[in-house]
Parts: structure tokens; sequence; C-alpha cells
């Protein structure tokens, strides 16, 4: 295999998008980070259980608007 037909490249395009992602697994979350991320999977739990258990449905919205207020602070 040649370098000069292109059969067996070894240099490849590096895509922005793939580098801010290996470097950005070393990064850690600041706590608004962390809170927002909480906050939405409380929404997603919240609208999931909306159909099946109401009670527990606005438990959770509770805890996100817990959550909410905690972020606006920040």
């Amino acid at each position: 295999m040649d370098h000069r037909t292109g059969d067996a490249c070894r240099w490849r395009i590096i895509n922005p998008k793939n580098v801010k992602a290996m470097f950005g697994l070393f990064k850690k979350k600041s706590k608004k980070e962390v809170l927002e991320k909480k906050y939405k999977k409380l929404l997603e739990e919240s609208h999931r259980l909306s159909t099946v258990n109401r009670m527990e449905s606005d438990k959770k919205m509770y805890e996100a608007n817990q959550v909410l207020e905690e972020i606006e602070k920040l």
C-alpha cells in the first residue's frame, strides 16, 4: 500500500467537533452545568410520568422548579 495512491492514508482530516469532544472528556463541569442537566432530566421524567401518575409527575415538576431556583441564584 503506497501512501501516494491513497489506499492506506494514515493522516486524516480532523473534524473540529471531534477535537472538542476529545478534550471535553476531561473538562470538569461547572455547578451550573450540573444543575442544568439535573433540571432537564427532572423535566423529562415529569413529562413521562404525566400520562401515568399525576402525583409523581407533580413531585418531579416541583423538584425541577427547586433546581431552577438554584440555577437562578448562581
